[in-house]
C-alpha cells in the first residue's frame, strides 16, 4: 500500500468516526455538538479501576513475592462477598455512563443530521430565493418585454391605422378625381356632341335654305322671264389702250406685292376646303395665286395684260392672257369650283357687270364661292383720292347693286365686308362726327362674298 492510499484510508476512518461521534460546530450558527471526550476518558479510567478489583499488584519474582501474592489472593477471595455489591454498583454506574455516552452520541448525531438537514434546507431556501429572485427578475423582464411588445403592437396598430386612413383618403380622393375627370370628359363629350349636332343642324338648315333660295330664285326668274320683254345686251366696252407701264402703275398706286399678298389671307380663308380649281379673274401680279398656293389650294389666273401674265409665270404660277367673257363662256356650265375677282368690275360697263355676274351664275358649280373686291362708292373719300387715279375705271359699282345682281344670278349667303377705312389714310376725317364718318367715309373698298345655290 502506498502512502497516498494509506492517507486516504485514514481520512475515511476519521470521517466515519466523526460521523459516528460528531464534535464541534455542526453548521448552523450557535449549534455545536457536545464534547464527549472527557467523559470517555473518565469512563475508560473507571473501567480500568473496575477491572483492577480483586487483583494484586505484581512484584518481582521470588519466594517472598509468591507468598505475598498468595496472601493477597486469599484476602481478596475472603472479601469477595463484602465488595460484590460495590463491584456490581460500579459496573451498573459504568453501564449508565456508557449509555449516557451512547445517548449523547445519538443526540450529537441527531443534531448533526438536523444541522445537515438545516444546511440542506438553507441551501434549498437559498436556491428557492435565487429561483424566486430569478423568477422576479424574469417576471419583471417579461413584464417589461410584454409592455414593450404592447407598446410596439399599439404603435404598429396606430401606424397601420394611419397608413390605412391615408390610403383610404388617397383612394377616396383618387376616386373623386376619377369621377370628376369622367364627369368632365362626359360633359366635354356631351358638349362636343351638342356642338356637333348643332353644327350638323345648322349645316342642314343652311343647305335647306340654299336649296329653298335656289328653288325660289329659279321660280321667280322663270316667272319674270315669262312676262319680260327681250332686251338686247350691249357688247362689253373695251377700254382704250393707254401707253403706260401698268406694272409700275400698280407698284405705285396699288401697293407693294408683300402688302397685297398679306391682304389675300382673308380670301384664302373663304376658299378653304375648295375641291377643284379656283379662277382668279384679273390676276395682275399674282398675289392671290401665291397665297392660294401656300394654302394648298389649286388656282389659275387670267388677265388682259401680257406683262402681268409673264410676271405670274416667272413665279411658277398658272396664268394666261385671256378675255374674261371669252374664257368663261368656253367653260362648261356648273364646272368652276370658285372665282376670285379683285379690282375688275369697276373697269366694266354697267351692262358688262350684269353680264359678268350672270355668266358666273351659269358657270359656277353648286356651293362654289365667289369673292369680288371693288372700290366702295358709298365712301366719298374714294372719289377724292384713289378712284380717278386709274384712267381705265369706267364707273363704281355700289354694293347693293352687286348684291342684287348676285341674287338674280342664283347666289345666296351673300356677305359684304368693308375694307381700308378712309380715316387710316386721311386722319383729318377723325374730326368729323362718328355717325357722319361711318356713313359717308367708311371703307375705301368693299368685298362681297356669295355662294352658288
Amino acid at each position: 500500500m502506498t502512502d497516498q492510499e494509506l492517507t486516504t484510508a485514514i481520512q475515511e476512518v476519521r470521517d466515519r468516526a466523526r460521523a459516528n461521534a460528531p464534535q464541534g460546530a455542526l453548521g448552523p450558527e450557535g449549534v455545536v455538538a457536545a464534547d464527549l471526550m472527557p467523559l470517555v476518558h473518565a469512563r475508560d479510567a473507571a473501567d480500568a479501576k473496575v477491572a483492577a478489583i480483586g487483583t494484586v499488584n505484581p512484584r518481582s519474582g521470588g519466594l517472598l513475592n509468591s507468598l505475598v501474592q498468595a496472601g493477597k489472593r486469599a484476602i481478596s477471595r475472603a472479601l469477595d462477598w463484602h465488595v460484590r455489591e460495590q463491584v456490581e454498583f460500579n459496573r451498573a454506574a459504568m453501564e449508565c455512563v456508557q449509555a449516557s455516552i451512547e445517548t449523547m452520541n445519538a443526540m450529537n448525531r441527531s443534531l448533526a443530521a438536523m444541522a445537515a438537514r438545516h444546511e440542506e434546507m438553507r441551501r434549498e431556501l437559498d436556491f428557492v430565493k435565487h429561483q424566486s429572485q430569478e423568477a422576479a427578475d424574469s417576471r419583471a423582464e417579461f413584464e417589461q418585454r410584454h409592455l414593450n411588445g404592447e407598446i410596439r403592437t399599439l404603435r404598429t396598430i396606430s401606424e397601420l391605422q394611419a397608413a390605412y386612413s391615408h390610403r383610404l383618403t388617397v383612394q377616396e380622393e383618387s376616386s373623386r378625381e376619377l369621377m370628376r375627370a369622367q364627369h368632365r370628359d362626359f360633359e366635354a363629350a356631351l358638349a362636343r356632341g351638342a356642338v356637333d349636332v348643332q353644327m350638323r343642324l345648322w349645316e342642314d338648315l343652311k343647305k335647306n335654305r340654299e336649296e329653298f333660295e335656289r328653288v325660289i330664285h329659279d321660280e321667280l326668274r322663270v316667272m319674270r322671264q315669262r312676262y319680260a320683254t327681250p332686251v338686247a345686251v350691249a357688247p362689253p366696252v373695251v377700254a382704250e389702250a393707254f401707253p403706260i407701264d401698268w406694272l409700275a402703275f400698280a407698284n405705285r398706286f396699288r401697293g407693294s406685292e408683300e402688302r397685297i399678298r398679306g391682304q389675300q389671307q382673308r380670301y384664302v380663308q373663304r376658299f378653304a376646303g375648295t375641291k377643284g380649281e379656283i379662277l382668279d379673274i384679273g390676276c395682275g401680279r399674282g398675289e392671290f395665286l401665291e397665297a392660294a398656293r401656300e394654302a394648298g389650294l389649286q388656282a389659275r389666273g387670267i388677265d388682259l395684260g401680257t406683262e402681268s401674265v409673264e410676271v405670274c409665270r416667272a413665279k411658277g404660277l398658272d396664268a394666261e392672257c385671256a378675255d374674261l367673257f371669252a374664257y368663261l363662256e368656253a367653260e362648261a356650265d356648273r364646272s368652276i369650283a370658285g372665282v376670285y375677282c379683285s379690282q375688275v368690275v369697276e373697269h366694266l360697263t354697267p351692262a358688262a357687270v350684269a353680264r359678268f355676274v350672270d355668266v358666273l351664275g351659269r358657270k359656277l358649280r353648286t356651293g362654289a364661292v365667289v369673292a369680288i373686291e371693288t372700290p366702295n362708292p358709298e365712301c366719298l373719300a374714294i372719289f377724292a383720292t384713289h378712284y380717278y387715279i386709274d384712267p381705265t375705271h369706267t364707273r363704281p359699282v355700289p354694293s347693293v347693286l352687286l348684291h342684287y345682281y348676285l341674287e338674280e344670278a342664283g347666289f345666296g349667303a351673300i356677305e359684304i365686308e368693308y375694307l381700308e377705312p378712309a380715316v387710316d389714310s386721311m386722319p383729318e376725317l377723325a374730326e368729323l362726327p362718328k355717325g357722319v364718318r361711318e356713313k359717308f367715309f367708311g371703307g375705301l373698298d368693299y368685298s362681297i362674298f356669295a355662294k352658288r345655290l
